[in-house]
C-alpha cells in the first residue's frame, strides 16, 4: 500500500465532497430550474417574433367549437414522472377531458404518455416502468375515455423518433439555442460550477477545477438540447391542429409551426403537409406551492406538504391545505402580488368549484384563513375523490391498461403511417 500525504487525503476528500454535492444539487436545479427562473428566461429571451407568433397560434379552449378547421386533431403529451398534483390535474388532465366532451364526432384526440421525453432526466427504469402504466391509469381514472380519445405511449410508435430525426435535420441550431427549456438548464449548470470551483479553491487549492463550460458540457445532454424538436415530431405525425398545452410550453408550439413552414417550403408539392398547429389557451388557473408561494405547485419539490397529490387520503389533503402559507392580515381578499398565499387558495377554490375567483374573494371578505382553508380542503377532497378511487382500482388492473395501451398505440400508427409515407416520398427516402 502507498502512503499518501495528509493534504492528499484532504485533496481527496474535498474532491469526493464537492463532486457528491455539484451532483446533489444538480439534480435538484435540473428538475427546479424551469419553474425557478422559467419568467426570468422568458422575458429576457422573448422576442417580437414569438409573441406574434403565440398571438396568432393562440386559440381560446371554449371557442374551439366555433372554428371552421373541420376535422380537427388534438394532440397533447404528459410525462410519466410521478402522480399528477392538483396543478396537474387542473392545468392539463381536466382540460383534456373537457376537450373530450366538447369535441365534434368527427374531431380526433390523440394524448400520449410522452416516456422518450423523460429521459432527458436520469430516471430509475423499475420506477420509469411503473410511472408509465400508472400515468395510463391516471388518464383513464380522470375521464378519458379510449373509446373516443387515442390514449398510447409515445415509445410504442417508432414513427415520433423516425419524424424527429428528421425534423432535426432541417432545424437551425440558433433556434434551439434560444430555447427557454435549454437555458434554463444551463444557467443553474454554471452556478453550480462556480460553487464547485469556489469549494475547492477554498478547500483543496482548485487545481484541477474545470472551468463553467466544460462542466455545462458534461453535464447536459443532446436529449435535452432537442427535446424540442421531438415535441414538434409529436405533434406533427399525427398533423395536429390543436394542441393545449401549459403556458411554459407556448415556445415549443412556436417551434413546431416553423419547422412545419420549414418542411412544407424546403420540399413544396400541390398543397402543404403539416398544418399550422394553434396553441390551445386553456382557462385554468395555475395552482402554486402550499409553501412556497411564488413558484408553480411542482412533484419535485422536497417539500412533501407543498402539493397536493391525486393519491393523497382526505387527511393529508386537510393537513397540508390547513398548513399552507398565507399571511397575518385580517380578512381575505385576492391580491396575487401582495397576498399570494391567500390569492392561491382562493384560485384553487373557484377553480374547484367552477366560480369566478372575484366572486369567491367577495363572500369571504370578512372570513379568516382558518375557514377559507377549511373550505377549499373540502373543494379538493371532493373534486379528486372519484378520480382517485378509480385510479387505486385500475392501478391494479395490468391485463387491461396493457390491452388500451397496446389498442390506442394501434391506432396512433394507423394515422402516422399516412403521414410518414408522404414524409419519405418528399424527401426522397422510397
Amino acid at each position: 500500500m502507498i502512503a499518501t500525504t495528509a493534504r492528499e487525503r484532504d485533496d481527496s476528500s474535498v474532491g469526493a465532497m464537492s463532486r457528491a454535492l455539484l451532483m446533489s444539487l444538480l439534480h435538484q436545479q435540473l428538475r427546479r430550474a424551469p419553474e425557478a427562473i422559467h419568467n426570468s428566461c422568458r422575458v429576457a429571451h422573448s422576442s417580437k417574433r414569438i409573441v406574434r407568433g403565440i398571438q396568432n397560434s393562440a386559440v381560446a379552449l371554449d371557442v374551439m367549437a366555433e372554428s371552421h378547421a373541420r376535422p380537427r386533431i388534438v394532440f397533447s403529451g404528459i410525462q410519466p414522472t410521478g402522480i399528477p398534483h392538483l396543478g396537474n390535474l387542473l392545468g392539463a388532465l381536466f382540460n383534456w377531458v373537457k376537450l373530450q366532451r366538447e369535441a365534434a364526432p368527427e374531431d380526433k384526440l390523440i394524448y400520449s404518455i410522452v416516456g422518450w421525453h423523460a429521459l432527458t432526466l436520469p430516471q430509475d427504469p423499475k420506477a420509469l416502468s411503473a410511472a408509465r402504466s400508472d400515468m395510463l391509469a391516471v388518464l383513464l381514472a380522470v375521464g378519458l375515455d379510449p373509446e373516443r380519445s387515442i390514449i398510447f405511449h409515445q415509445d410504442d410508435n417508432l414513427h415520433h423518433a423516425e419524424l424527429a430525426w428528421i425534423l432535426n435535420c432541417l432545424t437551425p441550431m440558433g433556434k434551439l439555442k434560444r430555447m427557454t427549456t435549454w437555458k434554463v438548464r444551463v444557467i443553474p449548470l454554471h452556478a453550480l460550477a462556480k460553487l464547485l470551483t469556489l469549494l475547492k479553491s477554498r478547500l483543496a487549492a482548485s487545481r484541477n477545477a474545470r472551468d463553467d463550460s466544460e462542466v455545462d458540457e458534461s453535464l447536459l445532454n443532446a436529449g435535452l438540447f432537442t427535446y424540442p424538436v421531438l415535441q414538434a415530431a409529436d405533434i406533427l405525425a399525427y398533423r395536429a391542429t390543436h394542441v393545449p398545452v401549459g403556458e411554459d410550453q407556448q415556445q415549443h408550439i412556436e417551434l413546431c409551426r416553423d419547422l412545419a413552414e420549414i418542411f412544407n417550403r424546403t420540399f413544396k408539392a400541390k398543397r402543404p403537409l403539416f398544418p399550422l398547429p394553434q396553441h390551445v389557451v386553456t382557462t385554468s388557473c395555475r395552482v402554486l406551492s402550499l409553501k412556497d408561494p411564488s413558484s408553480k405547485m411542482s412533484k419535485s419539490s422536497p417539500d412533501l406538504n407543498s402539493r397536493i397529490l391525486l393519491t393523497d387520503t382526505p387527511a393529508q389533503v386537510h393537513s397540508k391545505i390547513r398548513g399552507a402559507v398565507t399571511d397575518s392580515q385580517m380578512g381575505i381578499t385576492y391580491d396575487p402580488i401582495e397576498r399570494p398565499g391567500a390569492a392561491n387558495l382562493l384560485n384553487i377554490l373557484a377553480a374547484c368549484t367552477g366560480e369566478e375567483v372575484t366572486a369567491v374573494a367577495e363572500r369571504y371578505a370578512d372570513k379568516g384563513h382558518g375557514q377559507l382553508k377549511a373550505d377549499v380542503a373540502e373543494a379538493v377532497e371532493e373534486l379528486i375523490k372519484r378520480p382517485r378511487a378509480e385510479f387505486e382500482r385500475l392501478r391494479e388492473e395490468k391485463a387491461y391498461l396493457a390491452a388500451v395501451a397496446k389498442e390506442g398505440a394501434e391506432k396512433a400508427q394507423k394515422l402516422t403511417e399516412v403521414t410518414m409515407r408522404e414524409i419519405r416520398t418528399r424527401i426522397g427516402l422510397v
